[in-house]
């Protein structure tokens, strides 16, 4: 054997070795890594269930009178901090995933969807600006077609422009829906509600790609439940608009007093202080009734048979469904406010109380 073939040899040799003995190394680390993972895992997972049990020893506690209600706050607003920093540090990438629904399964498939830490706040960043562009959307183009109506249309909607508006819904709410569901899976504290709203929406979008929209005679009168529902998501966008602008920097606030988590978002009418909700309720109650308004006025016109057709029947119960669930989660919320707010007054007064002989004395 030739001295160049011998050492082509032994190169070729020494390579399998060095490639066998990083094999041995990585698969050593990784064993090590997998069993150093697992014991900060249920460690994380004790910690959690500790975390629950202790707000349940301090509820009981407070009834039993043997802790002062003021001490309970500070404990438990002590151990929210604790769950925060569980939840949205570093530890939280080695908790169980969550389940991923129904919906994800059908358009992702049995994929993991947690991510890092990084990945996650760019995830909700990108939601974020993603809900501005299209409340501007929302705005824009129900407000195009009902000025092309009244101008260039002689008063009476097209079928092609609306079916566009109708896909381009249908879109933004099952786009909606997947990043809401997402979010929910990297530790998000949207509401179930507003997801299942979204899939009204979805719904009630498939179904009135099938509507055939009715044109003279008469076209006013069997484009009533059209127009009013134009003129709803204009104000929908408005809604849109002003929740995004005023209660998104009160939620940097909370996030950075450690009272949120950071992948909270607003949604709903949620993180208002008292003048944005004195603003934001109105107009939030405004559109619930008026959505309610277009959903019985699409059944009225149903029943009396001026525009017959089962679309119209199932996107106005959608429409009065969605309105009522909107209401009671707006409700629900303002009851909550509430009770923190005569609870935290009551605690002010208490405190005012106890420090008033400190300063007769004084």
């Amino acid at each position: 054997m030739a001295d160049s073939e011998r050492k082509i040899v032994e190169e070729v040799s020494g390579v399998s070795e060095l490639a066998k003995e990083l094999q041995d190394l990585a698969s050593t680390m990784i064993s090590k890594s997998t069993h150093e993972e697992q014991s900060i895992r249920q460690r994380a997972i004790a910690l959690g269930s500790n975390i629950r049990k202790l707000h349940s020893s301090i509820a009981s506690a407070v009834q039993n009178g043997v802790i002062d209600r003021k001490n309970a706050e500070k404990l438990d607003e002590e151990l929210y901090r604790a769950e925060c920093l569980l939840n949205d540090g570093d530890v939280a990438s080695f908790l169980p995933v969550k389940q991923h629904g129904g919906f994800l399964w059908m358009f992702l498939g049995p994929i993991c969807v947690r991510a890092k830490k990084d990945v996650q706040l760019k995830v909700k960043e990108e939601y974020n600006s993603y809900r501005d562009r299209t409340a501007f959307m929302f705005l824009l183009f129900p407000s195009a077609l009902l000025l092309l109506r009244a101008f260039v249309w002689n008063g009476c909607l097209p079928t092609l422009p609306v079916q566009l508006y109708q896909a381009w819904l249908l879109f933004l709410y099952t786009s909606l829906a997947l990043r809401e569901n997402i979010l929910r899976v990297n530790g998000s504290d949207i509401r179930a509600w507003w997801i299942y709203h979204h899939y009204c929406a979805m719904v009630m979008a498939l179904v009135s790609l099938t509507w055939e929209i009715k044109g003279q005679p008469d076209c006013s009168q069997k484009q009533r439940g059209v127009q009013l529902f134009l003129q709803w998501a204009i104000m929908q966008g408005v809604a849109m608009l002003l929740q995004n602008r005023y209660q998104r920097q009160r939620l940097y606030t909370r996030i950075a007093l450690g009272k949120a988590k950071r992948m909270d978002v607003v949604w709903g009418e949620t993180a208002g202080v008292d003048g944005q909700l004195l603003l934001l309720c109105p107009i939030l109650f405004i559109l619930q009734g008026f959505e309610a308004y277009v959903g019985l006025l699409l059944l009225n016109t149903a029943m009396v048979g001026v525009v017959s057709e089962w679309q119209v029947i199932v996107c106005g119960i959608l429409l009065v469904l969605m309105a009522v669930g909107n209401f009671a989660n707006t409700v629900q919320t303002l009851m909550a406010k509430s009770r923190f707010k005569a609870k935290m007054k009551k605690s002010k007064s208490k405190q005012e109380l106890e420090g008033s002989p400190k300063d007769t004395r004084s």
